[in-house]
């Protein structure tokens, strides 16, 4: 197997934490993130919803406030989280997951999406379903690398992003070679 299809090393540990029902510190090659869960717990009116448990998650990168890319992610995760917590069992309630990254090495997103995952199985939360999350990057040979670090993931989001610059200056091209020749 090369070394595009294997996955990089994964740990795990529960309930590491005291005052969460549940935790998960989850490691996956370096990338590592603790989760906390809370709940079900009391919620403010203005949030609870009557027939289901509101699912609140709460992201927290290495260092500084969380930005567009964070929220994004934060979005992400309380989407796959609200999809497989059984949340009739608990109308009028919250259940809030805490993520804190402490280390970001590629393939933070399913870092941690399975370790949100773990934290809601160690702190007893009544599930459809597990789910487990890999991150996969495709390189310009069309290649497939599952799990990539966070090395590969900047090279490939630059690219993309040059491809992207540069087809904006070729239409600037095309626009400006049309003007001048509507001229003639």
């Amino acid at each position: 197997m090369s070394d595009y299809n294997k996955l990089r090393a994964t740990a795990s540990e529960l309930t590491l934490l005291t005052k969460p029902d549940g935790s998960a510190n989850y490691s996956q090659g370096d990338s590592t993130v603790m989760v906390g869960v809370y709940g079900p717990t009391d919620i403010k009116q203005s949030k609870e919803l009557a027939d289901n448990a509101t699912v609140e998650v709460i992201f927290k990168p290495k260092i500084g406030l969380p930005g567009v890319q964070e929220k994004t992610m934060e979005n992400m995760i309380r989407n796959t989280c609200q999809s497989i917590i059984l949340r009739s069992l608990h109308p009028r309630s919250a259940i809030t997951i805490i993520i804190q990254v402490i280390q970001d090495s590629g393939a933070l997103l399913s870092c941690c999406i399975n370790a949100a995952c773990m934290a809601l199985m160690d702190a007893g939360v009544s599930l459809r379903h597990t789910v487990a999350s890999v991150s996969c990057a495709v390189d310009d040979d069309g290649r497939i690398t599952i799990d990539p670090t966070l090395k590969l993931e900047q090279y490939l989001s630059c690219l993309a992003s040059c491809q992207e610059g540069t087809r904006k200056i070729f239409n600037f091209y095309r626009t400006s070679a049309e003007k001048r020749f509507k001229k003639t």
